[in-house]
């Protein structure tokens, strides 16, 4: 296993975007909530999963700034209390940048955070407030000050681009103002508008006038070319980052590779199982606290299905996917096992070889769920 992902459902205020699993903050059991999970850590000892030797914890939600000074201590002694900490190449946390105050900042870098990754979205004060957020464009620029006061350097912020009424100018200001802040790494990603939330029901309405489809991608160009005028490297679809400071955690997604969920509503992937735990809180917590895992569902992962992933995900990545990798991985070539595939994409000029890799082209990465909908079966 190399990394752990940490789910905390609570919110102070639900953005009008997210489909994740989480609550609002008031009136829930949330220090129970953070003894249950160490309950589910504990659980997993005790079923023979080892945390020796993982790379990364990755604390998700919800909101994991969400938590006061004291809740987020407890969180992370818990955490100390079954993960060796100092040895971990990445301990991340999500944020939001009006909840995350020095007093907290301090409390996570004393706690072994040592990598931010802030929900900033935009620089628009009118469209934050649009989408559902809570805090300002002189709140983002202050937390990266004080963030940096307290010692954090590796600090990542998420921008979003086709928003409902974006527009091209928007989106421009957002980029200028991201970079002035000359941060290690950014994410930049399109508006995907999702069941259950308050987009989802204004777009059924009528109500969402969202950018077109050209109008995306440009966005998505702007993005790309802003980012490789900085000296940010895409080193994944969305992702881009100074060398050598890409997101740990997230590159163990993408390579397919092994990680712990723990939490209500958490996924994860460990000795060919990928599994959801139970999602509303009280039946996550009933069911740790009475001795089992609080696991929903899992399913065992097909050696195709493997295959499928290794591709899927692998492509999303710059650096593409490494024949022999797979060759070492399942024992079988690459073309043996997608030959016309590959042949067919690469005629097609969405994907290419280089060396022994196989990568997505220029015109691949803007039609990159083209190509990855070719390896799913």
């Amino acid at each position: 296993m190399r990394g752990m992902y940490i789910h905390i459902p609570f919110c102070h205020q639900i953005c009008h975007y997210c489909d994740f699993n989480k609550v609002f903050f008031k009136n829930q059991p949330v220090d129970e909530y953070i003894e249950s999970m160490g309950k589910e850590l504990t659980l997993m000892q005790e079923d023979g999963i080892s945390f020796e030797g993982i790379e990364t914890v990755f604390l998700g939600g919800g909101t994991p700034t969400s938590l006061s000074e004291k809740q987020l201590d407890r969180l992370l002694s818990i955490i100390q209390e079954h993960v060796d900490v100092k040895s971990l190449k990445e301990f991340s946390t999500e944020a939001n940048p009006d909840e995350l105050t020095l007093g907290k900042l301090r409390v996570l870098k004393d706690g072994g955070v040592n990598r931010l990754s802030i929900g900033v979205q935009s620089f628009d004060a009118e469209m934050l407030t649009k989408i559902g957020r809570t805090h300002s464009p002189g709140d983002a620029e202050r937390v990266v000050t004080d963030a940096r006061k307290v010692g954090f350097e590796n600090i990542s912020i998420d921008l979003i681009y086709g928003l409902p009424g974006q527009s091209r100018m928007q989106w421009e200001d957002t980029l200028i103002k991201a970079t002035e802040l000359d941060l290690p790494h950014y994410s930049g990603y399109s508006l995907i508008v999702e069941p259950k939330t308050v987009f989802y029901n204004l777009m059924n309405k009528g109500k969402l006038p969202l950018p077109g489809e050209d109008m995306e991608a440009e966005m998505f160009h702007m993005l790309i070319d802003h980012m490789e005028k900085n000296g940010r490297q895409q080193y994944e679809i969305s992702n881009f980052s100074l060398p050598g400071l890409q997101s740990i955690h997230n590159k163990i997604y993408w390579e397919n590779d092994t990680y712990a969920g723990v939490g209500a509503g958490a996924h994860g992937f460990l000795m060919g199982n990928r599994y959801s735990n139970i999602g509303p809180i009280a039946k996550y917590m009933e069911k740790v606290n009475s001795g089992l895992r609080p696991i929903q569902n899992t399913h065992i992962v097909t050696t195709i299905e493997s295959m499928e992933e290794e591709l899927f995900l692998g492509l999303r990545m710059s650096e593409g996917v490494s024949s022999s990798h797979f060759l070492k991985k399942f024992g079988k070539e690459l073309d043996e096992v997608y030959g016309s595939t590959l042949d067919s994409l690469i005629q097609s000029g969405l994907i290419e070889r280089v060396g022994e890799r196989i990568k997505l082209t220029k015109i691949g990465v803007f039609r990159g769920n083209e190509v990855f909908q070719q390896f799913l079966n």
